[in-house]
């Protein structure tokens, strides 16, 4: 009989679509050198793009190490044969080259956060540009509300971040957040999954680019705490995470299926 639903109150029908996410999406298959290599062509594709600049890192099986790309490869031509195994100190222990040298605040990510289990870091154009102005990322809209109360703010550039300073610094801003606002330098995303990591990286180049869109036509208002930790909290499931990833996949396989070749 139809209609069932009609009498449930908004919990109960969100908890309704939470139990049906994790029994009808389709679950994700990728090995975790392709959704790093993945992630790295995603990034790529949707506005992160700048030159040799930004890092994803993704923990080893192997405590104290972790996936990352070659310095010298752009993030459209990563693939899974060419990323790197690095160890804390950026010793590459498989594969040939070497890291970018600002992975050492990845490090310090790492171990000042257990439940993280991959980092991105990018320039994207957006999100640099905002952070010229010295001010955080503002969070007003539904679509990026997986980002609410969830982004911290370095107001200050500590210089090129290839020192255990700038690492215990970011370490320290980021606290226990998962994305952070460096003010004239870019995003940086640590989450507990390579694909909740590539969504929040997106969901942070597209708020920034809708902060500046607004704020060139009036004063962005706030929207209701309680609404946006309820939107955060909706949007922020790991499968929801999967499947959003894998649509994202989809769409840069379409013209890159080389990412995925040893």
């Amino acid at each position: 009989m139809s209609g069932e639903t009609f009498d449930l109150d908004k919990q109960q029908l969100m908890q309704r679509e939470f139990d049906q996410m994790e029994n009808k999406l389709p679950e994700v298959t990728y090995s975790l050198r392709q959704k790093v290599a993945l992630t790295c062509r995603i990034l790529f594709d949707n506005g992160h793009d700048s030159g040799l600049a930004g890092q994803i890192t993704a923990r080893g099986e192997v405590p104290g190490t972790f996936l990352t790309q070659r310095l010298g490869f752009g993030f459209d031509e990563i693939s899974v044969g060419n990323l790197l195994l690095v160890d804390e100190d950026l010793q590459v222990l498989e594969g040939e080259g070497m890291p970018n040298p600002a992975n050492r605040f990845h490090s310090w990510v790492y171990r000042a956060r257990p439940d993280v289990h991959c980092i991105i870091h990018t320039h994207a154009l957006h999100t640099a540009a905002l952070s010229m102005l010295e001010t955080p990322l503002i969070i007003s809209h539904m679509d990026n509300c997986v980002l609410y109360g969830d982004v911290a703010f370095l107001p200050k550039w500590p210089g090129v971040p290839v020192g255990n300073e700038e690492g215990e610094l970011i370490a320290e801003a980021l606290g226990n957040k998962r994305a952070l606002m460096l003010a004239h330098h870019g995003l940086l995303v640590a989450c507990s999954s390579v694909e909740e990591a590539c969504l929040f990286a997106l969901a942070f180049e597209r708020a920034a680019r809708m902060q500046l869109l607004a704020s060139a036509a009036g004063k962005i208002q706030p929207i209701d705490p309680a609404l946006g930790r309820e939107a955060h909290d909706w949007i922020l499931r790991a499968q929801r995470s999967a499947s959003a990833f894998a649509y994202y996949a989809r769409r840069s396989l379409k013209c890159c299926a080389d990412c995925l070749l040893e």
